[in-house]
C-alpha cells in the first residue's frame, strides 16, 4: 500500500463496468480488491484513468451491446492520453479470431487480460503509465479465486464467492467454455474462510457461483459437504446456490435433499432445461430426458413444496419443429417454474451449433413471444399459495423512491414492504398480506 496524492492520485482511480453472470460479477467484484489493495481508488467514468469493461459472450445479443460499448468508447478516447481501456472477461477469448475482432474494435485499448490474470493488474497498469499500449495478458494456469478476501463497504448485505470455474460439459451452442475452459474446483477450506471473512463484515446473503455449482468436488469434497460446512458457521445468513444441471438432479438426488434440508440454504433451484424435446437435447448434447427429470422434479417438488424453481429456455434451436416446441410448452405448464430465462437461438462461435440448420429468426422470434405468454398467464395465480404466510424475511435495500422495503424469505421468494423504511440486513417477521405478480406484499408482526 502507497500514500496518493495530487497528481500520483489522479493517475490511480479505476473504473469497472460488468456485464454477463454472477461469475464476472464475482471476477469484477475481485479485481476491484486487488487493485484497492495496491493503492488504487474507485472512481466514476469520467474521473477514472483506468477503465476496465468486464465482458460476456454468451449471447450474440450481448456481444453486440458490448461491442457497441467498445466503440464508444474508442471515439471518446481514442486521443486522451490519461484514459486507458482495458477489456477483460469472456468475449476476447470465445473463438480463435475474437481477440483480433476486439483489437479492431478498439484499436486503442490500453490491454487485454485472460481470465486468470487478476493478480498481474497492478503491475500492467504500471506498465501502462509508462506508455506500453495493446498488451494481452494471458496465463494458461488457473488460480483459486476464493482465496481473494473482499473487504465489503458497511451497507453491503450481498457477497459473492466462486467456487469453480469451467464445466465438464459439451453442448453444441455454448462458447463459454472455449474462454473458461475445464472445471477447477476451488479449495473448499478457502471458500469456508472466504464465507466467514464476509459473514464477519455483516454480509447476510452469500451468493455461490459457477459456471455450473453441480460438478463442484474436490478430492473428496462434493458440494453437499460444502454446504453443510458453509451452514454450520455459527452467523444468521441466507445461502443461494448457483445454477445446477439437470444432470445432477437425476444422479446426485440424495445431494439436493441433504442440500436443501438447511434451514439457511434458499430453497432456490436454478435448473436450465433448455428444451422439452429429448430430440433437442439429444442435439444439444444435455445428458439427460425430459421424463426422467420431470419425474425427479416431482419427487424434490413433494419434499420441499415452496420450493422456487428458476429455469432457462433456448427457443428455436437448430432442427427445432413446431412439434418440438410444443413439447417445450407442456413442459413450461407443468412445471410453472416462478423465473424463465427464454432465449432467442443465435449461432455462437466456434460451435457445433453454429453449422447445423437453421431455424428462420421469424419463427425463432414467434416462439419466444408464444412461451412468454404462457408464463404470463401462470404467474398471474402462481404465488396465491403465498397468501398468509408468516416467517422470516431478510431485508436487502429499501427503495427511497417507491417507498417499500425489498427482500427475501428462505424460498427467496420477492416480498416488499409497502411504506415501511428497515435498514438492509435486518431480518423480521413479515406477514404476507397479498400478491402482486412474483411480488408477495407483506407488513412486519
Amino acid at each position: 500500500m502507497f500514500r496518493l496524492d495530487g497528481m500520483k492520485e489522479k493517475n490511480n482511480t479505476f473504473y469497472i463496468e460488468t456485464y454477463g453472470c454472477t461469475s464476472n460479477q464475482a471476477d469484477s467484484k475481485i479485481i476491484s480488491q486487488i487493485l484497492m489493495d495496491a493503492g488504487y481508488k474507485k472512481a466514476d467514468i469520467e474521473n477514472a484513468n483506468f477503465i476496465i469493461i468486464n465482458t460476456c459472450g454468451v449471447k450474440q445479443q450481448t456481444e453486440n451491446k458490448i461491442k457497441r460499448r467498445l466503440r464508444e468508447l474508442h471515439e471518446l478516447y481514442k486521443n486522451n492520453k490519461h484514459k486507458h481501456v482495458i477489456i477483460a472477461g469472456c468475449l476476447p477469448h470465445i473463438a480463435p479470431d475474437y481477440l483480433e475482432l476486439v483489437r479492431k474494435i478498439i484499436p486503442s485499448h490500453a490491454a487485454i487480460l485472460g481470465l486468470n490474470t487478476f493478480q498481474e493488474i497492478p503491475s500492467l497498469f504500471e506498465q501502462i503509465k509508462q506508455g506500453n499500449r495493446n498488451i494481452f495478458v494471458k496465463s494458461n494456469k488457473k488460480i483459486d479465486k476464493a482465496r481473494f478476501l473482499i473487504k465489503h463497504s458497511h451497507d453491503t448485505v450481498t457477497g459473492i464467492i466462486p467456487i469453480s470455474e469451467g464445466c465438464l460439459g459439451n453442448c453444441t451452442y455454448c462458447c463459454v467454455k472455449n474462454a473458461r475452459g475445464h472445471l477447477k474446483c476451488y479449495d473448499p477450506g478457502k471458500i469456508v474462510e472466504n464465507v466467514k471473512s464476509q459473514l464477519n463484515q455483516g454480509i447476510k446473503e452469500i451468493l455461490l457461483t459457477s459456471q455450473d455449482c453441480s460438478v463442484y468436488k474436490y478430492r473428496n469434497t462434493d458440494l453437499k459437504d460444502l454446504i453443510i460446512r458453509i451452514s454450520r458457521l455459527d452467523h444468521e445468513f441466507f445461502l443461494r446456490i448457483g445454477m445446477i444441471n439437470p444432470a445432477f438432479l437425476i444422479n446426485n438426488f440424495e445431494q439436493l435433499l441433504t442440500i436443501f434440508k438447511s434451514d439457511k440454504v434458499y430453497q432456490f433451484l436454478h435448473l436450465p432445461i433448455q428444451a422439452g424435446s429429448d430430440k433437442i437435447l439429444k442435439k444439444m448434447k444435455r445428458p439427460y430426458t425430459i421424463t426422467t427429470l420431470l419425474d425427479k422434479i416431482d419427487l424434490l417438488r413433494k419434499e420441499f413444496p415452496f420450493l422456487t424453481f428458476s429455469t432457462d429456455i433456448i427457443c428455436g434451436f437448430p432442427g427445432e419443429t413446431e412439434h418440438d416446441f410444443y413439447k417445450t410448452i407442456n413442459v413450461i405448464k407443468w412445471l410453472r417454474p416462478e423465473i424463465i430465462n427464454i432465449s432467442k437461438f443465435t449461432p455462437r462461435p466456434n460451435t457445433e451449433a453454429k453449422n447445423m440448420e437453421q431455424v428462420d429468426s421469424k419463427i425463432i422470434k414467434e416462439r419466444s413471444k408464444r412461451l412468454s405468454a404462457v408464463f404470463r398467464i401462470y404467474l398471474e395465480h402462481l404465488n396465491d399459495k403465498w397468501k398468509g404466510w408468516k416467517g422470516k424475511m431478510l431485508c436487502l435495500y429499501h427503495d427511497e423512491k417507491n417507498h417499500y422495503t425489498f427482500g427475501r424469505n428462505f424460498a427467496y421468494k420477492n416480498i416488499l414492504l409497502p411504506n415501511i423504511k428497515i435498514h438492509p440486513g435486518t431480518f423480521i417477521k413479515v406477514s404476507i398480506q397479498e400478491v402482486d405478480g412474483a411480488n408477495l406484499i407483506g407488513t412486519p408482526y
